[in-house]
């Protein structure tokens, strides 16, 4: 399978990239959305909150991927509709099985809806 792999260094840039402003325009709509809590400019949960209040954005699954283990967090992200929650462990081998255990589960075993022609 390609994956193709779209990262914005902060939630305006990804903002703009999944409302197709500026450069990245010509991008396909994701399939997915992993998404940090922790993110410049405009933090993960204002981005999930834009993600979620939009018609056009929201049935895309959008996956936390953060450090933080906070309560606070997992709750929060939960009710602004995440998808799931995942931890990002520190060690490399750790890092390794999430990142496998996600592709095997979200791009193998998943329904996803198909795109939609013209994004």
């Amino acid at each position: 399978m390609s994956i193709h792999l779209h990262v914005a260094s902060d939630g305006v840039e990804a903002m703009a990239f999944l409302k197709c402003k500026g450069a990245p325009a010509h991008a396909p709509r994701p399939d997915i959305i992993l998404l940090d809590l922790n993110l410049p400019k405009m933090d993960g949960r204002e981005v999930l909150a834009h993600i979620k209040a939009d018609g056009s954005l929201k049935m895309i699954p959008t996956i936390i991927l953060t450090t933080s283990e906070s309560e606070v967090d997992i709750v929060k992200s939960y009710q602004l509709q995440a998808n799931c929650y995942l931890t990002k462990p520190t060690q490399l081998d750790a890092f390794e099985s999430v990142v496998k255990s996600f592709n095997d589960f979200w791009l193998t075993k998943v329904k996803l809806p198909q795109q939609r022609q013209g994004r």
